[in-house]
């Protein structure tokens, strides 16, 4: 028995805010990435890839190469197939006519064809790194260059190049959403219509950690091992498995430190089935580490998506309908993810915090001769905020309308709650139009003219961005697993399915470990990424906290009751006579308690365990008001973000200042896309001419705004315990139509409003530059 004093733990718990756990080892060069570990035998992979957009492999001369030194084996496309190695799965949906959506079949080494540059053709183990490189360039590639297309206009126009005979029209599915009558009803009797054609470019996520996968053949057990860098370790797992024809048990999946995710390390890639093929056919352990030019060929690139967005308005400004046309160029193979992405989960959010009915959408995933997109930061919501926040700026501007007042009118209101959108889509809560006047306090917007006078006399254009947006997060998976055991020490060591990527994720999830047993933070330990310590669906979606947090809430209730009835029997105490506090279980009434320390020690193996899987009821719906100044140097074209506010309901904040960090990391890459980002291939070859840091425009630190985050608790999430909404991906998508507004907003003060309509991302002074010598 213990008689130690009780701690005070409110300062550890959820609410607070807690320096992140994971820091310290990063800050001291002691984090644990894939790329840090060497065992005894270590060969290296390197991949031959292909130089053409579209071209027909005839022959493959590996003569040369294998005659180099220290080169172990050379695989290709044709020898994984005659080995039975499956394809990566396709997009899961349908094409117009209900036939299965269409994709060619993505293979980890090319066979036959390739269709986008960088796409691997062949993969090479040797003993060093620099022996797979000089034996990749060794190996002699036969092609019959194709005509190819890199565009979704190419692409959809008559006689354009095929990527695959089941899509002749190179459309690989395709969804339609909405009342298409009621809709041109509304139409026909609206007093306003408003128009843009928007672009959504494609864009590249620049993890600081390339993609990196370690695979051996585990000598203890025969089982296929990966240490790698992903999001989702079960995932790959699964992938791998159904590739290489293994059984579950087969493979197990270990992740350590993560130097960013953004959505791009989702799911398996061919690269990394290839290395798996050759750990497990050799034998001995195989790494592979991407270059910084291999991600930018062929990592899943984000957005490329171009939309024609209608919306019509009554006499009030009450809008009466929403219709779009988007068309998704999800590269040369449409994965699953990236075609959701579009044609479902973008939608799902498409008339965000407005109370919009009917609509008629249509969404088309068009192959093109380049890499696959899938998920990057918001993962389709950023695309349909966008939209919306576009057309309702140009909306107040077209009509004379107050673009605030315009936004109150058009609100689903509290009393509305729990809302059903047009996409079926329910609401749990939400506060709109109270979360917008909190933006704009914060913004001090009725103090704007003095700000933008004080521009006007240095030469510049100041303008005032406004976005009112939800988003929904979750993943559309809201089961989780957790463990729990307590050892003789008295530590709390929990393991989620969960995934860190810089998140700060472990730091949240200790803090409700806090919360529930009511110990220090010292002796809480979270282990995460081990598919061996559990499946889980993993980190995407804004979801680790939202269903991994609430898994560990209730996995420690459910620890904290088993340890009751153990306690109870070790005390000779009926259960309901038992309570527990702080660390302790006590029998009411009496001196007779036991730490969790004492009653672990007691149990047969010396620990307290619990398994638990749990759900929650539906995703969140997290929203924000972001508010920003630009000044803009109509002599040059350029852009400068000199204020940012945002106020964002995420429901119950656990760690205010990782919420601050999401928000911030957030911004600057929506930032990114709106003023510099943009992957760019050659209308004519299919080359990427956007391959590295130098034709990459990545924002820098300096195009940081001075930013204030503030958060509003009053309307938690009903559906978890903890009353989280999802944050990871609010600023990105909240940024990019902020900043874009703001410019807007800039020439219509200027009197250039008849070039608002007109702008695109990104918005580089010299595309600027080029739109302001245009005629009115």
């Amino acid at each position: 028995m213990s008689n130690a004093p009780e701690l005070d733990t409110t300062r550890f718990g959820s609410g607070q805010a807690v320096q992140r756990l994971e820091d310290a080892q990063l800050l001291r060069g002691e984090g644990r990435f894939a790329d840090n570990f060497a065992p005894e035998g270590l060969a290296h992979l390197g991949f031959v890839r292909s130089p053409h957009a579209h071209a027909r492999i005839t022959g493959i001369d590996k003569a040369a190469a294998q005659a180099l030194p220290g080169v172990l084996a050379i695989y290709t496309g044709a020898e994984l197939v005659a080995a039975g190695v499956q394809p990566l799965p396709g997009p899961g949906m349908k094409r117009a006519d209900g036939t299965p959506g269409a994709s060619p079949a993505r293979r980890a080494l090319a066979h036959e064809r390739v269709r986008f540059v960088g796409e691997p053709v062949a993969a090479v183990v040797a003993e060093t790194l620099q022996q797979a490189r000089d034996a990749a360039e060794a190996v002699w590639v036969d092609y019959e260059e194709l005509p190819a297309v890199v565009d979704v206009r190419g692409a959809l126009a008559a006689h354009a190049p095929q990527l695959t005979p089941t899509a002749p029209d190179n459309i690989a599915a395709e969804m339609r959403h909405g009342d298409a009558a009621a809709t041109a009803a509304a139409f026909a009797r609206a007093d306003h219509v408003v128009r843009l054609h928007i672009t959504n470019q494609r864009v590249a996520a620049v993890t600081l950690e390339p993609r990196t996968l370690l695979a051996w053949v585990a000598p203890e057990d025969g089982r296929l091992t990966l240490r790698m860098s992903t999001q989702m370790p079960s995932g790959v797992k699964k992938l791998v498995c159904a590739c290489l024809g293994l059984a579950d048990a087969q493979v197990r999946v270990v992740v350590g430190d993560v130097g960013g995710g953004f959505g791009m390390k989702t799911a398996a890639y061919p690269e990394d089935v290839a290395a798996a093929w050759a750990a497990w056919q050799l034998k001995r352990p195989v790494k592979w580490a991407a270059e910084r030019g291999e991600e930018f060929l062929s990592s899943a690139h984000g957005r490329d998506v171009q939309s024609q967005a209608e919306m019509a308005l009554d006499a009030q400004g009450r809008i009466l309908a929403l219709r779009l046309h988007s068309q998704a160029n999800v590269g040369a193979y449409a994965t699953p993810t990236g075609v959701a992405i579009q044609l479902l989960i973008g939608p799902w959010v498409q008339t965000s915090v407005y109370d919009i009915a009917p609509i008629d959408f249509c969404f088309q995933a068009v192959l093109t001769h380049t890499a696959p997109t899938g998920a990057y930061r918001g993962a389709g919501r950023p695309e349909a905020i966008f939209l919306m926040e576009r057309l309702i700026d140009e909306a107040a501007r077209q009509t004379g309308m107050d673009r605030v007042e315009l936004r109150r009118r058009n609100f689903i209101a509290p009393a509305q709650m729990p809302y059903t959108n047009a996409m079926g889509q329910t609401y749990d809560s939400g506060r709109f139009e109270h979360v917008m006047d909190q933006g704009l306090r914060l913004a001090d917007w009725d103090g704007f003219e003095a700000r933008a006078a004080a521009s006007r006399a240095r030469g510049l254009w100041r303008g005032l961005g406004l976005a009112t947006f939800l988003e929904w997060t979750g993943g559309n998976a809201f089961e989780e697993r957790v463990t729990m055991s307590i050892g003789a020490d008295g530590v709390v060591e929990v393991f989620s399915a969960v995934n860190a990527m810089g998140q700060g994720i472990a730091t949240s999830l200790a803090q409700l470990v806090v919360d529930a047993f009511g110990i220090p933070l010292t002796q809480v330990r979270v282990v995460l990424g081990d598919t061996d310590r559990g499946d889980g669906f993993g980190s995407a979606g804004s979801r680790s906290l939202f269903t991994g947090g609430s898994a560990v809430r209730i996995g420690a209730e459910r620890t904290i009751e088993h340890g009751r009835a153990l306690a109870a029997e070790a005390l000779e105490a009926a259960v309901h006579d038992v309570q527990y506090q702080a660390g302790r279980y006590r029998v009411a009434g009496t001196d007779m308690q036991l730490t969790l320390a004492e009653l672990a020690a007691r149990q047969p193996d010396a620990r307290i365990f619990m398994d638990s899987t749990s759900a929650v009821a539906g995703p969140s719906w997290p929203n924000g008001c972001h508010v920003c100044e630009v000044e803009l140097d109509p002599a040059t074209g350029a852009v400068q973000v000199v204020a940012y506010a945002s106020v964002n309901d995420v429901g119950r904040v656990v760690n205010p200042l990782i919420v601050r960090g999401q928000l911030d990391g957030g911004v600057v890459q929506g930032l990114g896309q709106a003023l510099c980002e943009a992957v760019a291939y050659d209308a004519g070859s299919g080359q990427l001419v956007s391959g590295s840091l130098m034709d990459y425009a990545l924002p820098h630190a300096d195009l940081a705004p001075p930013m204030v985050h503030e958060m509003d608790e009053s309307t938690p999430c009903l559906n978890n315990p903890l009353g989280v909404k999802g944050v990871g991906e609010l600023g990105t998508i909240g940024a990019a139509p902020c900043v874009v507004n703001a410019v807007a907003d800039a020439l219509a003060r200027a009197g250039r409003a008849d070039l608002a309509p007109k702008l695109q991302m990104p918005l580089s002074p010299g595309r600027l530059w080029q739109l302001l010598q245009q005629q009115p």
